[in-house]
């Protein structure tokens, strides 16, 4: 009986682990796997709430990959493509939001 309840309670862990890391957004599973000191599990969840209410998910494709290539936010920044210029004021807008809700997290 021991080893069945050890066995079930493992394979309802898991499933919780599983469940968790397939619904966290594109956001936080980059800012987790980001080598930045201040990436907490915490933070980064509170980063991805911020992203749901201001990006779309495209943008927040986009977005995501800037925690691998800080670099590519510079050069959509930079870019003279109205698609970038546009998407960056909704980058910017959800920066200033998230710098307001997340700080101290």
């Amino acid at each position: 009986m021991k080893l069945f309840l050890k066995g079930a309670a493992g394979a309802l862990l898991i499933s919780v682990v599983t469940s968790t890391s397939a619904s966290a957004g594109v956001i936080a599973s980059a800012c987790v796997r980001s080598d930045r000191e201040a990436a907490s599990w915490r933070m980064c969840t509170c980063l991805q709430h911020v992203a749901n209410q201001s990006l779309s998910r495209a943008d927040q494709r986009l977005a995501a990959k800037f925690f691998r290539d800080p670099h590519m936010a510079q050069e959509i920044r930079t870019s003279r493509a109205r698609s970038h210029e546009i998407f960056w004021e909704r980058y910017k807008a959800f920066g200033d939001t998230a710098e307001v809700m997340c700080k101290g997290v």
